[in-house]
């Protein structure tokens, strides 16, 4: 089964006089909805857009897995384990929040900030928090994330360039930006496709492409 979800059906979120804009593809916050609570391990995903000088003061996280991909500009992170780090384009930022973490994330660089930050169920609650930040991923180089039984594939296609969707339970795909074709739909930046038991698929990308692809193996 694939189910396609259209960006400006997301939930919108943030404050615009703060200079935050949020698009929420689930069910988060004030925006319930019990029918699209979760996919899989993923929780959330959501695109944050932070002007200069703005963003989210300390507020603390508990038994989630926060994985983090820079689309542009630069998000500098801080968090109560003593971590600080200025998270770029091509970044992968996770942050375990195990037991409990607190954190601050901010665009205290002088351009527009834009990143989509993905949550997923852990498979054991509690434990100790962990960060680590991969610089530059490369696209054949997966990110796995264990607690979760999820594995994060980065694809920056040409236009015109084929490529497979893994074989798994749970494929979760995201549209960062440019276009691709997947099982004769069209799909834009701020879509994406769930995709429940399927094989064989491939996706053809429309034009330049960058989209996130978690491979998951399980609901945890």
């Amino acid at each position: 089964m694939i189910d396609v979800r259209r960006s400006e059906d997301r939930y919108r979120g943030g404050e615009t006089a703060a200079g935050i804009e949020s698009f929420h593809a689930l069910s988060f916050g004030p925006h319930y909805d019990p029918d699209n609570l979760r996919f899989g391990a993923i929780l959330a995903c959501n695109e944050e857009r932070l002007a200069p000088g703005s963003g989210f003061d300390e507020h603390p996280h508990s038994h989630t897995e926060i994985v983090t991909w820079v689309a542009e500009g630069e998000l500098t992170h801080r968090d109560s384990t003593g971590h600080a780090s200025v998270v770029r384009r091509g970044d992968v930022q996770h942050l375990s929040a195990a037991g409990g973490v607190r954190h601050v994330e901010r665009n205290d660089g002088p351009a527009p900030l834009v990143f989509v930050q993905m949550w997923l169920a852990p498979r054991t609650p509690g434990g100790d928090p962990s960060y680590e930040v991969v610089r530059g991923i490369a696209d054949s180089t997966p990110y796995a994330v264990p607690g979760a039984g999820a594995l994060l594939h980065v694809r920056r296609p040409a236009a015109g360039e084929r490529f497979g969707i893994p074989d798994a339970p749970f494929v979760y795909v995201h549209v960062v930006r440019g276009a691709l074709d997947l099982a004769g739909e069209r799909l834009a930046p701020g879509d994406s496709a769930r995709i429940t038991g399927e094989r064989g698929l491939e996706a053809v990308a429309a034009d330049a492409a960058e989209l996130l692809l978690w491979e998951m193996t399980d609901t945890v």
